[in-house]
């Protein structure tokens, strides 16, 4: 694993604009793909080092969500609503189809990579990693800037389409995507998706989710959109703990409605998730030891850890301590959901910049890579997104 300083494609905004990808500037102007730079692996890092430990936090996850869904203990213990406990169960007990998800791993080019988070629910930096990073690559070996033999770990744009074609299969090809379409990435991610779902077959309606009501008929509450037409499938980049929260939440049981990702997801979306890992695995080579806020056990991680909140993003609320003294904080509005203390796994740093490998997950497969750099040691929304090469 190496940074490579090379030179961006001078019209790498043209092009991004021809794929639809628009949404690469903030509207503060933070630009949120860079390729002035591109890392470097050889194919037995990917192989052995990422794709592998991918492909079996997955299985650990998938057990630990199995476990959580029969236990309202441990859905208390996530901070999970008790009305909304049945809500998981009845889901994961129905298999209820996942489409993906993304682990966030430390990674130096050495091993063994270590988890820091599972975003499973709302993921971004699909399209970034399936598209864009994809063209790069094709653009810098048309270009001669990288050797023809030149390759990336990623199949997320095959696999996505491969799992919506099963979903539609077992549900419907009815598929209505939702997001808060004011921010451009959530809106640029699902119209991503949407596309992606059209060409495995199912017929697809956008929509706001201040545009999903519910129609009271026969005694029964079922979502609908502006239209009137029913919500028989419902892809959401809007997390499940908002959903629960909002008025409408209590009628999604009874709705007849099948989401992706589905309820059982919930339990993986959730930083508890790290504990409970480790108290299951403790020692795996993948894995940090991790604790609850409110268990003592916490002390064995000493003056140097992370404290993380159950329900986050964008690094919000996460704060860094290392020899007892804050190294790094961020703000931000989940203060009120609970904490967990996370060891400390080192960040590589490239020519100043600490970057974190996002490893994709479709359906049950791994799926590829993006790579995120920050200043600091919280990844947030000031970070960039990387491209990543395989050298031949």
């Amino acid at each position: 694993m190496r940074r490579h300083t090379l030179n961006p494609r001078g019209d790498w905004p043209t092009v991004a604009a021809n794929v639809g990808y628009d949404f690469h500037t903030s509207e503060d102007g933070h630009i949120v793909w860079c390729e002035d730079g591109a890392y470097g692996f050889t194919l037995a890092q990917i192989e052995e080092d990422l794709e592998a430990p991918t492909a079996e936090l997955h299985e650990l996850c998938l057990d630990l969500a199995a476990e959580i869904a029969e236990s309202p203990a441990l859905m208390t213990r996530l901070g999970i609503p008790n009305w909304a406990h049945s809500l998981v169960t009845r889901s994961h007990r129905a298999r209820d189809p996942h489409l993906y998800g993304r682990f966030d791993l430390a990674y130096d080019g050495t091993g063994p990579a270590k988890l820091l988070e599972y975003n499973a629910d709302t993921p971004t930096a699909l399209f970034e990693t399936a598209v864009f990073q994809w063209r790069w690559l094709e653009d810098m070996r048309s270009s001669g800037a990288l050797p023809a033999g030149t390759d990336q770990f990623n199949a997320v744009h095959e696999r996505l389409l491969a799992r919506l074609a099963e979903i539609r299969a077992r549900v419907g090809d009815a598929l209505h995507l939702t997001c808060m379409t004011e921010f451009p990435e959530d809106s640029g991610t699902v119209g991503y998706l949407a596309d992606c779902a059209a060409q495995a077959g199912l017929k697809v309606r956008l929509v706001d989710v201040s545009n999903i009501g519910l129609r009271q008929k026969g005694g029964r509450q079922t979502f609908v959109d502006r239209s009137g037409e029913p919500v028989r499938l419902l892809f959401k980049l809007y997390p499940w703990e908002w959903l629960l929260r909002d008025s409408f939440g209590p009628a999604i049981a009874a709705s007849g409605t099948a989401f992706v990702e589905p309820a059982w997801k919930m339990v993986l979306s959730n930083k508890g998730i790290l504990p409970l890992l480790w108290e299951r695995h403790p020692g795996h080579p993948n894995l940090l030891p991790a604790y609850f806020e409110n268990d003592p056990r916490k002390f064995a991680l000493g003056k140097n850890f992370a404290r993380k909140p159950l329900l986050g993003r964008e690094g919000a609320n996460v704060t860094i301590i290392t020899n007892g003294q804050v190294a790094a904080a961020e703000d931000g509005p989940y203060a009120q959901s609970g904490y967990v203390r996370q060891a400390l796994a080192p960040i590589p740093e490239f020519d100043g910049r600490r970057v974190v490998i996002g490893s994709w997950v479709v359906g049950d497969e791994p799926a590829g890579m993006i790579l995120r750099e920050s200043a600091g040691p919280i990844s947030d929304d000031t970070s960039q997104l990387v491209p990543h090469f395989i050298a031949p």
